[in-house]
């Protein structure tokens, strides 16, 4: 037996003592702050009786069961909150308050929200200074920069939603709850990322979702963390943009190219998900085999033609017709045409193919020694100009080549210009055929005699000619014979001269004289000339002229005496 404090023996209790502490603990009034759990008996038109215990019912205003909408939101045997409302009367019941006890209960799971750092779902109300105001079963304040982890440009897109949010501040008594939205997702993204770090590796195949768009790519969202898919692993084939692909917020399957742990990037592929269309490609489009495509684009080198989805050849404009002329492909071809083409070379491991579309018809040089040969005239028209001379097309496909040296005889010319224009037509003589290298040499001073053999074959060494300087070196000087012929008349033939260093040269440009032929090479198309010898052959011819004249004169003398003797006798 147990002994009290005053040392006397304690009497046993009855065996039924504890079962009668919990029959009249019943009877024990709660307090008034108390929180009750009581059980929804019948629901009325205008009241909810509910059994809190205590050996009594209580009755509740079933307007504070009703939604926004008016809807009663409890039936019969629903567990529900309710606090003792000593405010208010009801005959036979008592009075009891659903709003009281889940405001009371509300700041209870706050607090301890706040404590444990929980995160609770609340409704964005709307749009107030500085933030959002959000229902978190009492009206919580959000400022704007914890909307989101990123900057949010437009914040009325929350506004009606239902969100995660993490309590940041609670003051009971004054009825202000700070949350924050960015805190609850960095949670959630962190909490995702560590198991999705464990998972990931490289050539691993996972699912995400498309969660942003740019030109170069997508990133998608694996659970935490984001991969970014770059537009050329989106499709073997030929992508613009990421958007003729993906939508944001789609789910697809990608494959982990490559992954660094430590600066958690990733990069992702989807189309090393199917086989690489360019594997068997040699055996697809062998050499010289024809095949046909879309051009998908032009460039100013050629364009680009699509055979296979992921599969693309180039015919360079050079190979696309046989004439030089062509300035652009796009004078041939536009995106969107369908081509057939001829295969000129595969490079599998390069993914290159070498298309051409001339040569879906005979190349017009294997016959040109056939339908031309060396000495016959064309006509053609002027295609191109250079400094060194004219393209001239006598057909298509077909350009001979004017050297500048081949324009006259007479004159000399700088440029062709000088002689022809840009889309004239003319004619030629056709001087050299090369087929194989596909070269034509033209001529068009040879449609007229050479100036230099008709003056040769009219004139010899020991002629007297006349000329006129045309211009002056520092050994002679330059005289124009006839068109397109000049003789050199050295300064040694010029009578008079010295040759002293700085004397003045003994002609001037434009004088005209006679000269006398000394040499001359129709090889080098070379006339040498001399004005001293001419001066001597004019002053040989005086003084025969003048002894010609002595001697007429004395034959008249003679004569005149002979007529007076015998007019005497």
């Amino acid at each position: 037996m147990a002994v009290d404090d005053s040392g006397q023996m304690e009497q046993p209790l009855p065996e039924n003592y504890e079962n009668l502490l919990d029959d009249y603990s019943h009877f024990a009034p709660p307090s008034a702050d108390e929180v009750l759990q009581g059980t929804v008996l019948t629901v009325t038109s205008k009241d909810v009786i509910v059994d809190f215990g205590y050996k009594s019912e209580g009755i509740v205003p079933i307007e504070e069961f009703a939604g926004p909408s008016g809807e009663v939101s409890v039936k019969p045997g629903d567990v529900v909150d309710v606090m003792i409302d000593h405010a208010g009367q009801a005959e036979g019941y008592v009075t009891l308050s659903h709003a009281r006890a889940a405001r009371l209960r509300i700041w209870d799971d706050l607090d301890k929200a706040y404590q444990e750092q929980l995160t609770v779902s609340g409704r964005v109300l709307g749009r107030v200074k500085g933030g959002l105001a959000v229902d978190v079963g009492v009206r919580a304040f959000m400022p704007g920069s914890q909307a989101d982890p990123r900057p949010v440009h437009n914040m009325d897109s929350l506004i009606g939603q239902d969100i995660p949010v993490k309590i940041v501040k609670v003051n009971r008594r004054r009825g202000n709850v700070v949350v924050s939205r960015k805190l609850a997702i960095e949670d959630e993204v962190n909490a995702r990322k560590s198991v999705t770090l464990e998972h990931l590796d490289e050539g691993a195949v996972v699912t995400g979702i498309v969660k942003n768009l740019t030109d170069y790519g997508a990133f998608v969202d694996l659970g935490g963390i984001d991969g970014l898919l770059h537009v050329t692993d989106m499709s073997y084939g030929r992508v613009n943009h990421p958007a003729e692909l993906l939508h944001v917020g789609q789910e697809i399957a990608v494959k982990i190219l490559k992954f660094d742990r430590a600066k958690e990037r990733v990069s992702l592929g989807m189309k090393q998900l199917a086989p690489d269309p360019w594997e068997a490609v040699a055996e697809r489009y062998p050499a010289n085999s024809r095949v046909i495509g879309r051009v998908v684009n032009v460039t100013d080198y050629g364009a680009f033609v699509e055979l296979d989805p992921g599969v693309e050849g180039l015919i360079h404009i050079s190979e696309m017709t046989w004439s030089r002329r062509m300035k652009h492909p796009s004078k041939v071809v536009k995106p969107g045409d369908q081509v057939e083409a001829v295969v000129l070379e595969v490079h599998a491991k390069e993914r290159r193919i070498s298309l051409g579309l001339k040569q879906l018809e005979a190349n017009p040089w294997t016959t040109v020694d056939e339908r031309y040969s060396v000495g016959s005239v064309v006509e053609g028209r002027v295609r191109n100009m250079t400094d060194f001379g004219a393209f001239i097309e006598i057909e298509e496909g077909i350009d001979g080549l004017v050297h500048v040296s081949d324009l006259s005889w007479t004159k000399r010319v700088k440029h062709p210009s000088e002689i022809l224009k840009k889309g004239q037509t003319v004619q030629a003589v056709i001087l050299h055929i090369d087929s194989a290298a596909c070269r034509l040499s033209l001529g068009i001073k040879q449609l007229q005699p050479d100036a230099w053999e008709t003056y040769f074959q009219q004139h010899q060494v020991g002629d007297t000619v006349h000329g006129r300087v045309c211009r002056l070196a520092s050994f002679g000087a330059f005289v124009e014979l006839a068109e397109g012929v000049e003789g050199l008349c050295h300064f040694s033939e010029v009578p008079g001269y010295s040759g002293r260093r700085g004397s003045e040269p003994p002609l001037a440009v434009g004088q005209e004289m006679d000269f006398k032929i000394i040499k001359m090479s129709e090889a080098e198309k070379k006339v040498g000339l001399s004005l001293r010898a001419a001066a001597d052959d004019e002053e040989k011819n005086r003084l025969v002229d003048y002894q010609r004249q002595a001697q007429a004169a004395t034959s008249t003398i003679e004569e005149v005496m002979s007529l007076k003797d015998r007019q005497a006798k």
